[in-house]
């Protein structure tokens, strides 16, 4: 079927227009920001600057599940990657004699995952002079704890 319609006129329609791609100002805007990003100068990824901060109460029972480890500033793409790579940090279970409550993994049940317990705050962006990954604060790693004693 196709999707071709009729106007009334005699004319022949090959469902083309008189357009010609590239040439609105939107697709020139495009062009340059695809530019912009594949140059070879450009260096590595766009990142932004993301401080994660606990918002939930001290008393929240929320914290029974996960452990709050202060501030931490991440550089990330965006404020969803922030949380995950202050998460990335947590150890695993599978570092462990432990086993996960619902899934494969642990990282789903950290509390940089929880909107309740945390708030992502971005404080900078468009940085090409760093690495994605934790730049201030300390994530411990005693979040998991193992099924043998010590």
């Amino acid at each position: 079927m196709s999707n071709v319609s009729r106007t009334g006129k005699d004319e022949i329609n090959n469902a083309t227009s008189a357009t010609t791609f590239g040439r609105s100002v939107e697709s020139q805007a495009q062009m340059q920001d695809a530019a912009a990003e594949a140059a070879p100068e450009a260096g590595g990824e766009m990142l932004n600057i993301y401080r994660l901060e606990p918002i939930a109460k001290i008393d929240d029972p929320r914290w029974g599940n996960a452990p709050n480890h202060g501030t931490v500033v991440v550089a990330a793409l965006t404020p969803g990657d922030a949380r995950i790579v202050a998460a990335a940090r947590e150890l695993d279970f599978m570092e462990v004699d432990a086993a996960p409550a619902e899934d494969v993994t642990t990282a789903n049940a950290s509390a940089f995952r929880d909107d309740k317990l945390y708030t992502v705050i971005e404080i900078d962006r468009n940085r090409r002079d760093l690495k994605r990954g934790i730049l201030d604060g300390t994530v411990s790693v005693d979040t998991i704890r193992p099924v043998e004693p010590d």
